[in-house]
């Protein structure tokens, strides 16, 4: 697993395994490889794996999810933003601003762009991809619905958790994709449930606008969406990839 990190006050790259991290010999999107130099990863502070120009969202991505909210399955992605200063590493705080009483967890796979992509194929789509993440689509739901629209909901400092790190490889056809709550289940489902797979909605996004290296697409959230308090701890689990953990906390 690719990561990032603080050391020694230093921001460093590298390869997680075994709790052992290698450093990489440049950065990770430039096809940077683990070395022999080692540390250890209880002597680091994790940090997002990315950082990104901007978080690309699909709204309305999974079959069950779309069945429990009663809507028709969409007939092409719907997209949102947030913005690069959502984004938050793994065990990090979730912030919980004074203008919501409503605050919501969303669990979903993360894909993180490898190098600049504009319309470009499907078929071609897996040459773009650098790896994929688990992802926390935190949302103000009280200020996304009397708004009429997501932007100020979705995109509150620290509302992007991602991590721990970057996996380069998954099994989207059968992948299990789970949310748990101070470690009861909220949300559990399969990666085959996704409506637009990854694929496609790369593809998709390519055509609206350019993506950058490191750029992320949050690929939505399936059914059991659902309400936090501050000193809540939500876990985002994905096979294959391992789990992001972050705690709400009070303004």
């Amino acid at each position: 697993m690719y990561i990032r990190f603080e050391y020694k006050n230093k921001i460093k790259e590298g390869f997680l395994k075994d709790e052992k991290i290698a450093l990489l010999d440049r950065e990770m999107l430039a096809g940077g490889e683990p070395t022999s130099e080692t540390v250890l990863v209880k002597d680091v502070t994790i940090l997002a794996p990315c950082q990104p120009s901007k978080v690309v969202c699909v709204g309305l991505n999974y079959k069950d999810h779309a069945k429990e909210m009663n809507m028709e399955m969409p007939t092409e992605p719907l997209l949102f933003l947030k913005p690069s200063t959502s984004v938050i590493g793994d065990g990090e705080k979730i912030i919980a601003p004074p203008q919501s009483t409503r605050l919501d967890y969303e669990g979903e796979l993360a894909i993180v762009i490898g190098q600049e992509a504009k319309n470009i194929d499907t078929k071609d789509s897996n040459k773009y991809i650098f790896g994929y993440s688990c992802a926390n689509d935190f949302t103000a739901r009280d200020l996304q619905l009397s708004d009429g629209q997501w932007a100020r909901g979705k995109s509150f400092d620290t509302f992007c958790p991602i991590g721990p790190g970057i996996v380069k490889t998954i099994n989207e056809n059968d992948a299990e994709i789970e949310l748990r709550v101070n470690g009861s289940l909220k949300q559990k489902s399969n990666l085959n449930q996704l409506i637009f797979n990854v694929d496609e909605i790369v593809s998709y996004i390519s055509k609206q606008m350019t993506l950058l290296p490191g750029d992320i697409i949050l690929t939505g959230t399936p059914h059991g969406v659902g309400t936090v308090v501050p000193g809540d701890t939500m876990t985002v689990s994905i096979t294959g990839i391992g789990t992001l953990t972050n705690t709400l906390t009070q303004a």
